[in-house]
């Protein structure tokens, strides 16, 4: 029971680190590596909010998920475009920016144990005779809420529309009308939004320090792979797959081969499956 109930916390975990990372390349094709510099970001925003300014949690938390979609748009806008459609170098561009963040991040004294954000709700209860802390099932419940969230948004509004037409057939889209463009900054505030609320329910189980962006830009790619690029469906399945395979090598090996699963599952996708459970990138070359 306990490895049942931890296995779908820390899949729930893996799979908000993801979404924002999926959204942004399943609708502009963009590999947004800045993705755990954004996470950190977002996190020492709402700390500063809360010890600078002294404002209520919500309030800052709401804040910080604003000025980091803020940040997500402008990157894009401003140095990202330019390079739109060039792989590599989206790669090469997205990465020195959140090498810089989080870089900058240490420089300004980022570091140890002197950041940490306060849960939301403190203590713990008894589920199945295992103790789970408060803060653990939000991270659950705003998993849930983020799919939910998003599956009515892209599917019920014009501008979700939009969005789910771009990342089918970009270019029947342009046919149609819609801003490319427009839709690749919508989908980068968005992103780093979805960013932005994992930090806010995950990092309180820790500290903000500038390796968790590291670690999290590994995880998101991790699952994005295993899932398939640009499917939010597939990344959801693989954020389970490899969050249990995470709790049961924590219960049988140790904490410190977590990271192992995320490469191993990396590796073992691109050999077997190229393509990911639910991409389309590479099928036909499968099918070959």
């Amino acid at each position: 029971m306990e490895i049942l109930i931890y296995g779908i916390i820390n899949s729930a975990s893996l799979a908000l680190m993801a979404l924002g990372f999926t959204l942004v390349y399943g609708i502009s094709r963009l590999p947004n590596f800045a993705h755990g510099a954004l996470y950190v970001t977002a996190g020492f925003i709402t700390w500063e909010l809360l010890q600078r300014l002294g404002l209520p949690y919500l309030l800052a938390g709401a804040l910080s998920l604003g000025i980091i979609g803020a940040i997500g748009a402008a990157m894009y806008q401003l140095i990202l475009v330019r390079v739109r459609g060039m792989a590599i170098s989206e790669i090469i561009a997205s990465y020195a920016i959140g090498l810089a963040i989080l870089e900058g991040l240490r420089w300004g004294g980022l570091k140890g144990a002197t950041v940490i954000l306060p849960p939301f709700i403190q203590g713990s209860v008894q589920l199945f005779g295992v103790s789970v802390d408060i803060q653990r099932l939000l991270v659950v419940a705003l998993g849930a809420i983020l799919v939910g969230g998003l599956w009515i948004f892209i599917t019920h509004t014009r501008l979700g529309l939009a969005l789910k037409g771009m990342a089918q057939d970009e270019r029947a889209a342009l046919t149609l009308g819609i801003d490319s463009d427009r839709m690749a900054v919508v989908s980068m505030a968005l992103g780093s939004s979805f960013a932005g609320a994992a930090a806010l329910v995950l990092l309180p189980l820790g500290n903000i320090v500038v390796e968790a962006g590291y670690n999290v830009l590994i995880m998101a790619v991790a699952v994005c792979i295993v899932g398939g690029l640009g499917s939010w469906s597939g990344a959801v399945m693989a954020a389970f797959i490899i969050g249990f395979a995470q709790i049961l090598t924590v219960v049988y090996l140790g904490p410190h081969y977590q990271v192992v699963v995320a490469i191993l599952a990396i590796i073992l996708t691109l050999i077997w499956k190229p393509s990911g459970l639910f991409g389309r990138q590479k099928e036909l070359e499968e099918r070959v």
